[in-house]
């Protein structure tokens, strides 16, 4: 059974700063797009960011040049580092694994909280 397992979230100070990870099981890492998602309460879930496997990495408007996303290979795991996080911030963030157009699915996580308050 494919697994896809998020972890690293929590509570952190405005202009904090967090690092998510997401490891994977069961999939064929290496063909899969990994994007991280997040959802705050009461918005629909929103894409944050994704990488390629060819490590071509794209950002949402509010994430760019505070948010990086990663992956290791190695490990089946991606990685989303976070600086100068604002109370906007705050939502349950989601990693997807999304497979490449002869393989069309997409695997979800089950989520980690991010909560950015003083």
């Amino acid at each position: 059974q494919v697994q896809i397992v998020e972890s690293g979230g929590g509570l952190v100070q405005p202009g904090g700063s967090l690092t998510l990870s997401c490891t994977t099981s069961r999939i064929n890492f290496n063909i899969y797009t990994m994007e991280w998602y997040r959802q705050a309460p009461g918005k629909q879930r929103e894409l944050v960011a994704l990488i390629t496997p060819k490590h071509d990495t794209n950002y949402t408007a509010s994430a760019k040049g505070r948010f990086t996303i990663s992956r290791t290979n190695a490990k089946s795991a991606s990685y989303l580092q976070m600086t100068s996080l604002e109370p906007g911030d705050t939502a349950a963030y989601y990693c997807a694994a999304d497979g490449p157009n002869w393989h069309p699915v997409r695997y979800w996580g089950q989520g980690t909280q991010v909560t950015v308050s003083s």
